[in-house]
């Protein structure tokens, strides 16, 4: 299954002109049942525009939510290995990753490392992953193998997807049990997440039928410019419920906890940006915990 082309515009067009189109079809998802029967959420962090905060938002969250006393893991999914470094680690040294776990078929739990959240890593390797996966069959289902042997030791596992909806991240998808959007705050971003429900749309009708979009973040947002105040308007006319209301505001803090091998949470805990984390990470948890209710009244 190939994934929907993506084609960028030839210039930025007028403000009017890229309001993005809401899929009817987008919907926050319910909790799709594990096959071990757990609740355990792998939930996906995914857009395929770069620069967005993806990265940040999977260890900020992941950390959170550690705080929180959930059992967690991230995923470092995307070859630049920019997850992988935040906490520390050098991808260009790493023996054996995702690579290693995907193509390879090793136990996810032999890469996995213990650091502020445990981790899955990636290496350099990882940039030939989705050549190598492409002769294999059951290449789609990778990732969702690998994690069976790990998904009931955890609440959360949090994948960090590369900039792109090549093989890598429809891994992530049919493994998923829900999608988190991050979009930068300002126009252009936003016309991704419609292209991003229709490969959403061919993975459920596919591979798997319960992943959807479980919820939009908004990211880098400065509630001191007109453009980013609007870029939220236009997210929430067109999602609704799907938007959460904790905004990521633009903070220099972001930027400066990577390059001590470390969480905005740990690097500067009292700080608005650590706190903006786990403003998100309760709202996502409450999200779930209603889910949960809903689902055992309907079942009971």
């Amino acid at each position: 299954m190939e994934p929907p082309v993506v084609s960028e515009p030839a210039h930025e067009p007028e403000p009017a002109e890229v309001v993005p189109v809401a899929s009817p079809s987008i919907q926050r998802d319910e909790a799709a049942p594990t096959a071990q029967g757990t609740a355990t959420r792998i939930m996906v962090l995914a857009n395929q525009k770069g620069g967005v905060a993806k990265t940040t938002t999977t260890l900020n969250l992941g950390v959170a939510l550690r705080e929180m006393g959930h059992r967690v893991l991230i995923i470092d999914l995307d070859p630049q290995g920019n997850l992988t470094m935040s906490q520390g680690l050098n991808p260009d040294v790493i023996e054996r990753s995702m690579f290693d776990v995907l193509v390879h078929r090793i136990p996810i739990s032999e890469i996995i490392e213990q650091r502020e959240v445990d981790l899955a890593v990636a290496s350099i390797d990882l940039a030939g992953a989705e050549l190598a996966l492409s002769a294999m069959i059951g290449r789609e289902r990778a990732l969702e193998k690998a994690l069976a042997e790990v998904r009931a030791s955890y609440d959360y596992v949090l994948v960090d997807t590369p900039p792109s909806l090549g093989l890598l991240t429809i891994n992530a998808f049919v493994a998923a049990t829900g999608v988190i959007v991050p979009v930068q705050c300002e126009y252009l971003s936003l016309r991704g997440l419609v292209q991003l429900e229709n490969t959403l749309a061919m993975v459920r009708e596919n591979l798997n039928p319960h992943v959807g979009v479980e919820g939009i973040v908004a990211t880098m947002f400065d509630g001191r410019t007109l453009h980013s105040r609007e870029a939220i308007e236009i997210l929430e006319e067109n999602f609704g419920e799907l938007v959460y209301r904790t905004r990521i505001r633009k903070t220099v803090r972001y930027a400066e906890a990577p390059v001590k091998g470390s969480s905005v949470l740990k690097y500067d805990p009292s700080g608005a940006a650590a706190e903006a984390y786990r403003e998100l990470a309760r709202e996502i948890v409450a999200a779930k915990e209603a889910e949960d209710g809903a689902q055992a009244r309907k079942h009971a």
